[in-house]
């Protein structure tokens, strides 16, 4: 082989090398554009992610909303500021028994069951009316909704009638769909509506089913809650008379949980 034939193949081999080296820079290239836009995808992926679950975090929760709503929807049947004064019974009673309740408390479902009777009776005479307040405390010593959800349930019954919230008030407590005060189940709007059937005038009630599905008086129960809060009354249930808290006979500031005591106690503040 001539020098000349030689050294014509060495530069091809040459060219060929360089050729393939340019092909293999520029899919490396490629590559590597390809890896980082993957990885910006992903890092602006898992900002994006964050930043929505701060967001979320710090969304009021449904609850807070409704606290914090401006223009509250009242149920008929109500008074005073935001609708938070409810007063049950005839015109012609000299006096209003004040009571404090907190629909997921324990001593309430037993007062009710108890007493209660006896006080729709005494109202259903005349003997007195009843001012009525609500509370959520449970609520908020377990970030639960069932107290919540059950006070707007009650006000939807208000809007029926009185007589539908003092029914539906005393079935909420009673010992069959009563429950344990760790069961958050009035957080379930099913539930209730289930309870509220066992309720003459709610029964098959759409109006009322509607209300309580929609949360149409959540802002209201909120608002009742606030007025529970600044009552000053540290406990349920809580009974007072001409400001005066009724008590049991054994000696302690509970509320009286017998009809016997009842009846002493109100027989008591009605002469006051």
């Amino acid at each position: 082989m001539s020098n000349r034939n030689s050294q014509a193949n060495k530069a091809a081999a040459r060219e060929r090398l360089r050729a393939e080296r340019e092909r293999q820079a520029k899919k490396d290239k490629v590559r590597r554009q390809i890896v980082v836009g993957v990885s910006i995808v992903g890092v602006l992926a898992v900002v994006g992610a964050a930043t929505w679950g701060v967001m979320q975090l710090n969304k009021p929760s449904h609850w807070e909303a409704a606290k914090d709503a401006k223009n509250v929807t009242a149920p008929k049947n109500t008074s005073g500021d935001n609708g938070t004064t409810v007063v049950i019974g005839k015109s012609t009673a000299k006096k209003t028994l004040e009571l404090y309740e907190d629909s997921r408390c324990p001593i309430c479902a037993t007062f009710e069951q108890s007493v209660g009777e006896t006080v729709h009776k005494d109202v259903d005479a005349g003997k007195y009316k009843i001012k009525y307040v609500g509370a959520t405390f449970i609520d908020n010593a377990s970030n639960g909704e069932g107290s919540k959800n059950a006070l707007s349930a009650l006000g939807a019954a208000l809007n029926v009638s009185p007589q539908a919230f003092l029914d539906y008030k005393f079935a909420l407590y009673s010992a069959k769909y009563h429950p344990e005060e760790t069961d958050d189940k009035f957080k379930d709007d099913a539930y209730l509506i289930k309870i509220a059937d066992t309720v003459g005038a709610l029964k098959g009630n759409q109006a009322f089913q509607k209300n309580v599905k929609d949360g149409t008086y959540d802002n209201w129960a909120m608002k009742m809650s606030e007025a529970f809060e600044k009552s000053g009354v540290q406990g349920t249930p809580t009974l007072k008379m001409d400001g005066k808290p009724l008590t049991g006979t054994d000696g302690s500031k509970n509320a009286p949980m017998t009809v016997a005591e009842f009846n002493t106690a109100i027989t008591a503040a009605l002469k006051g």
